[in-house]
């Protein structure tokens, strides 16, 4: 019993000791952990406030100050992991080799995703508040980040798009030339006078603000229909005035000719009765 006890004192001065001397090391370890953090959120804040007051485009500085804060962050660690000293630097190395290697392999797709942010960024076939449409989504460039870009919908809803798919896809940018023409279609009666129609439609987008004088609106007949003769209306707009032409333009129509008394037909079918008399 006294051999135990003897035991567990010489265990306890042994931890003791231990603690006394690793204490400085994990003092001084949490120390450039914290301060390395703070120093990173400094260093990134000031870059971001440098790139703005340049005026570096957006697109490009939000693309760099995420680059830049994740590989700060991941030296921080590593510091601080060497300074414990718990591992030999030899180790470390070894660690993050397998481990790049390992995470390599996962994240295949990432890393070709990681690879379409720096094309996109490099040839700029958007920018961020480009009005785009790729991988059947169409909606406002947000932010392009490391891996994705973030679309905003007309709908209110948030898209992620991988920026691997956008990089080696179809991407239609309807920003790029400042304008934008607005398909619509409208059916009319075929009794009704097409020249007449024309002149309402194309008077009220001549009252409509949002749409563009250059290139003048246009209305043409589309299609014979089966009930209805369908106008094809196009006027020209901004890209961010895309939605409200759209709707603004198909309800002003739509009372226009409601007030000039032109029909909109629906669909309809004509039935012909014949009376059979049996002999």
């Amino acid at each position: 019993m006294q051999d135990l006890k003897g035991l567990k004192e010489l265990y306890f001065d042994k931890f003791i000791e231990w603690l006394i001397d690793f204490a400085p090391k994990l003092l001084l370890a949490l120390a450039i952990l914290i301060i390395g953090f703070w120093l990173v959120k400094i260093i990134t804040n000031t870059t971001r406030k440098i790139m703005k007051r340049y005026k570096v485009e957006p697109t490009l500085a939000t693309f760099s100050i995420n680059l830049l804060h994740v590989f700060l962050k991941f030296i921080v660690v590593l510091a601080t992991i060497m300074k414990l000293g718990i591992v030999k630097e030899s180790m470390i190395v070894s660690a993050v080799a397998a481990m790049a290697f390992a995470i390599g392999m996962a994240l295949q797709g990432s890393l070709g995703n990681f690879a379409g942010g720096i094309i996109i960024m490099a040839f700029k076939p958007y920018k961020v508040g480009d009005l785009i449409e790729s991988q059947g989504i169409f909606g406002e460039v947000q932010e392009i980040q490391i891996f994705n870009t973030v679309l905003l919908t007309p709908s209110g809803k948030t898209a992620y798009i991988p920026n691997g798919a956008l990089s080696n896809g179809n991407i239609i940018n309807f920003t790029t030339r400042g304008k934008f023409r607005v398909e619509l279609s409208i059916g009319i009666s075929y009794n009704a006078n097409i020249q007449k129609v024309k002149e309402i439609i194309l008077e009220v987008m001549k009252k409509n603000p949002n749409i563009l004088d250059n290139p003048a609106p246009a209305v043409s007949v589309k299609e014979l229909a089966d009930s209805s003769v369908n106008l094809s209306i196009r006027p020209w707009t901004t890209p961010k005035k895309y939605w409200d032409v759209y709707f603004d333009t198909l309800e002003e129509c739509k009372i226009a000719l409601d007030k000039a008394g032109i029909e909109i037909p629906f669909p309809q079918r004509d039935v012909h009765l014949y009376e059979h008399k049996l002999k």
